[in-house]
């Protein structure tokens, strides 16, 4: 386990700066590129058989869910090659209001999992620590109903790395750090997708 930072307070903004990418850098060697490998499998199987695949989070890690959802969407399909079906539940700002105010806030993810997912679809959840009670909750009913479901997490991992089938840990105590490994992460994987797709010659003519 990394040391939490920062643990101290800074008066140079230089020493923040080289200390925030020391932690980035130590959480990016500890992360495991197997499951990485393992969880773009997965990606690629689901794409190929139109199966659904679910992105949720909350705060900045429903934003890194929305992005999922446009790049693999997207970039993916401009390929001709391939028609990645996939659903962000932080996009709906009615029904999700609606949910919280009706229900719960708790249940904004499994909700709609209730209305949309079926067997053998995918959840993707994104929680820095792993605890958040409307993620546990979309997970629980994903394992009760069949949905193979993929965690990313910081932190110790929290609830969600124990109930999941696939756990894309970031080893680190920074919020931003954990996130931007996540992006990262998101882009690495559909970039790889798009890349292993295309042709030679289609690579050197497009920007990745």
């Amino acid at each position: 386990m990394l040391k939490k930072f920062p643990s101290m307070k800074y008066n140079n903004f230089h020493n923040y700066f080289n200390d925030y990418f020391q932690d980035f850098d130590q959480s990016l060697k500890k992360i495991d590129v197997n499951q990485i490998k393992k969880i773009t499998k997965l990606l690629e199987k689901s794409y190929k058989t139109a199966s659904t695949i679910y992105v949720c989070g909350n705060g900045g890690s429903a934003a890194i869910a929305n992005h999922f959802e446009c790049d693999h969407k997207k970039i993916l399909n401009e390929t001709k090659k391939t028609n990645p079906r996939i659903i962000s539940l932080c996009t709906n700002n009615p029904l999700i209001t609606a949910l919280a105010n009706d229900i719960s806030y708790n249940s904004i993810f499994k909700k709609q999992l209730e209305y949309l997912a079926k067997k053998r679809d995918l959840l993707i959840t994104i929680s820095t620590s792993g605890n958040s009670e409307n993620i546990i909750q979309a997970i629980k009913y994903a394992k009760k109903n069949g949905i193979i479901v993929i965690s990313f997490t910081g932190f110790d991992g929290g609830r969600s790395r124990k109930l999941c089938d696939h756990s894309l840990h970031v080893d680190s105590y920074n919020y931003g750090v954990v996130e931007n490994l996540h992006h990262a992460i998101m882009n690495i994987t559909s970039q790889y997708i798009r890349n292993n797709i295309l042709s030679d010659s289609q690579i050197k003519k497009i920007k990745f």
